[in-house]
Order: structure tokens, then C-alpha cells, then sequence
């Protein structure tokens, strides 16, 4: 090592849960069953979860829950403060049954983030309709 040199540990990422909107107010975990696409009333396939301060990046977290295999049709969205939103998933996801997968997402530069949006479920793939799954969102800096 170099004269003068020292090695810094890596500074820990502080994360907490985001609130999600029409929580319980106990847990930021939801659990969902995908209902069906419904043409005369809005499906339960989005949920919103609150954004409280400015963060520098955003884990979401998806865990199947139902007892078989199942795809499950997943979008998730940055809602931002001037009313625009970005897309930041946009997959169909297949896991084994009880496990899950994260995604981590940074901010958007000039963007004020206000709300984290999941939207588990679409019309074009029913086939994950009746599937349960347990949802979360974290703001790290």
C-alpha cells in the first residue's frame, strides 16, 4: 500500500420501507391475489407506495406466494411530483414458488419522486389471474 494510503470501508446503504398508499399502517408489505381484468370497474393490479423524502435509489421487491408456479405480468413505475412517470420494469416473471426478486432503481436526475407504483397483473395475460404474491418497496440513500 502507498505511504499515506488508507482503505475506507464502504459506507452502508441506510434503506426503509415505503408506506404504501391505503396501507394498514402496521406492515409495508402488501399481499395480493391477482383479480381479473374487470371492463366496468378498475382491476387490483396497482399498487401505490409513498415517497416521503428524496432518495438516491429505490429497492422493489416481489415474492410469489401461491402454492403452484405461475408468470406473473410485472410493471413498476417512478411517479414524479410534476405529474410525468418513468417505466423502470416491464417484465413477465416466472419464480419458483415462495421465492422472489429485487430490483434496485436510482433516481432520475431533475425528477422529484413521489410515489413508487407495482402493477402486478395485465388483460393481455390472464393466466396469473387467481395467483397470490407479496410486494415492497424500500428508499435507500
Amino acid at each position: 500500500m502507498a505511504m499515506g494510503a488508507s482503505v475506507l470501508p464502504a459506507a452502508a446503504q441506510s434503506c426503509q420501507f415505503l408506506q404504501p398508499v391505503g396501507g394498514n399502517g402496521v406492515t409495508p408489505i402488501i399481499t395480493k391475489t391477482i383479480g381479473p381484468g374487470n371492463p366496468f370497474g378498475r382491476p387490483n393490479w396497482n399498487t401505490d407506495f409513498f415517497v416521503t423524502q428524496p432518495y438516491s435509489s429505490y429497492k422493489l421487491f416481489f415474492t410469489a406466494n401461491s402454492s403452484v408456479s405461475a408468470t406473473y405480468p410485472i410493471q413498476a413505475y417512478l411517479k414524479f411530483t410534476d405529474g410525468s412517470n418513468l417505466q423502470v420494469v416491464n417484465e413477465s416473471y416466472a419464480p419458483q414458488v415462495g421465492t422472489g426478486r429485487q430490483w434496485v432503481i436510482p433516481t432520475t436526475p431533475g425528477k422529484t419522486v413521489n410515489q413508487v407504483n407495482f402493477k402486478i397483473g395485465a388483460s393481455a395475460d390472464e393466466a396469473a389471474t387467481g395467483f397470490t404474491y407479496r410486494i415492497s418497496v424500500q428508499g435507500c440513500n
